[in-house]
């Protein structure tokens, strides 16, 4: 069993060593060969941490033997993103000129890990102010999809659904300001979990100022899996308090009581924006299956959509005016030059009237989906509009960037309202993966979970993946 032991999920994982069936050293000896084998080919990890990582698995190993109180993920192998301060090792957020920014202190995610028992095996990659759904930087170059090299493995979370859907770690950390943990985990098929915003606290030590209201108020920490209740675990851990977060709630834990089978509302496709069809077929057969399970589905849009869009790259956008643009011109990759240009160009421009407007409009758009939410508890409808996008298409000019901004729809404007989804993977469509996202009201958390596991159930699951293998199946 040794030699498969970096397949279990993070729930098996716990379980073993807790019985002291399999020691977290073995479990991380395992984890670490594993990157051996496919990180070369895939790039997710950019630090590997083994003398770190096996020193740690040994001390879980000596609390379990002494009986000591263990938590949720004591001694299971994980991945932090570089775009978090982790004590000892570069914020690097995938620019050259802050490979040397290292860090003092944890991070409160990282932190709340560590209290949990995880052992950090690495950190993974992301684009250059971790800025894209396409990961790729100067500092540490491409992270290639699992599953197809020609396509993103998303972003910015792009090196945690790597690894994880390669079998690198059971639980990935991953951030999510406009899809960045949801569109990653749909690209890789993997799942992946944006939690409401101010359930799991955030805070970098290494940043020179705090960032902006809008992107306070839509960016979130949360994790990534191959199973979805996984992401539970991982939820648990991560949520902790962090007297360092000023928005950090004290809301109930993640195994609160769900009443599932609920209604849900089912939107396969969006007002306004193309879909694919493998997108529509994917939600229709989600559906389907929550309704077998129970549930009871209808046909319906949730309000004033296109706003809710339209909110997050206005607000967004134009809040990079008080220093980021400045930084990407100054440190960013030509790539990411490029991509943020033409979201520029694309976003309406606010003066400090219409700035102010915009954040009235956010309440008034949330108080209508925090409505339609108490109607229907559970809203299903696609992580993209369209299927994972070729690499580097946000480098095609403004009009590839505007299909792009529309596609993804569905993750800005849940990320500009603040509200939780989950990505949850449905099977592959000629090889290239899919998936649906499930969104409730405020903190509902476990009646996404509980949901996603009912689709898992009847869709399977589809990692870990072989990237060696199936890129020679390609090729052939």
């Amino acid at each position: 069993m040794s030699q498969e032991l970096w397949r279990l999920s993070a729930t098996e994982m716990a379980a073993l060593v807790a019985h002291r069936d399999v020691s977290s050293k073995e479990l991380v000896q395992r984890t670490l060969k594993r990157m051996e084998e496919v990180n070369p080919y895939l790039n997710a990890v950019v630090d590997v941490l083994a003398e770190s990582a096996l020193a740690a698995a040994e001390a879980c190993d000596v609390a379990v033997g002494r009986g000591e109180a263990r938590g949720p993920l004591h001694g299971v192998p994980v991945t932090v993103k570089v775009n978090v301060d982790m004590a000892g090792y570069a914020t690097s957020n995938g620019i050259v000129a802050f490979k040397d920014l290292v860090a003092r202190d944890d991070s409160p995610v990282v932190a709340n890990l560590r209290k949990a028992g995880a052992v950090i095996v690495g950190r993974t990659n992301a684009p250059a102010f971790s800025y894209r759904w396409f990961t790729d930087n100067d500092l540490y170059g491409r992270t290639l999809n699992p599953w197809d090299a020609g396509l993103t493995p998303g972003g910015s979370s792009g090196g945690a659904s790597a690894a994880v859907a390669a079998g690198i770690g059971a639980i990935a950390h991953g951030n999510d300001l406009g899809g960045s943990i949801r569109y990653p985990a749909y690209a890789c098929g993997v799942a992946g979990l944006r939690p409401t915003s101010g359930r799991v606290p955030a805070y970098n030590a290494t940043q020179s100022r705090d960032r902006t209201l809008a992107v306070q108020l839509a960016s979130v920490q949360g994790p990534l899996a191959r199973k979805v209740g996984d992401l539970r675990l991982a939820l648990a851990a991560m949520e902790g308090e962090d007297s360092r977060d000023a928005w950090w709630m004290p809301v109930a834990r993640t195994g609160s009581e769900v009443k599932f089978p609920t209604r849900v509302a089912v939107c396969a496709r969006l007002p306004g924006i193309p879909t694919d069809d493998a997108v529509v077929d994917a939600i229709h057969q989600a559906a389907r299956w929550l309704e077998e399970a129970g549930c009871v589905v209808e046909e319906v849009v949730p309000p004033r959509f296109d706003e809710a869009c339209e909110l997050w790259l206005k607000l967004v956008t134009n809040e990079s005016l008080s220093g980021l643009e400045e930084s990407i011109q100054a440190y960013g990759d030509a790539a990411l030059r490029t991509a943020f240009a033409s979201q520029r160009r694309i976003a309406p421009p606010l003066d400090l009237v219409g700035y102010m407007n915009g954040l009235s409009q956010r309440t008034g758009l949330l108080r209508e989906w925090q409505a339609f939410l108490a109607r229907y508890p559970l809203l299903l409808m696609p992580v993209s509009c369209q299927r994972p996008f070729a690499v580097d298409a946000d480098q095609k000019g403004d009009d590839a960037m505007r299909r792009i901004l529309q596609a993804q729809g569905p993750l800005l404007s849940t990320a500009i309202l603040g509200l939780p989804g989950l990505s949850v993977p449905m099977p592959a469509r000629d090889g290239v993966p899919s998936g649906v996202q499930l969104v409730a009201g405020r903190f509902g958390e476990a009646l996404c979970l509980a949901a996603g596991e009912a689709i898992e159930a009847r869709a399977g699951v589809f990692t870990p993946i072989d990237p060696v293998s199936t890129a020679a199946r390609r090729a052939g």
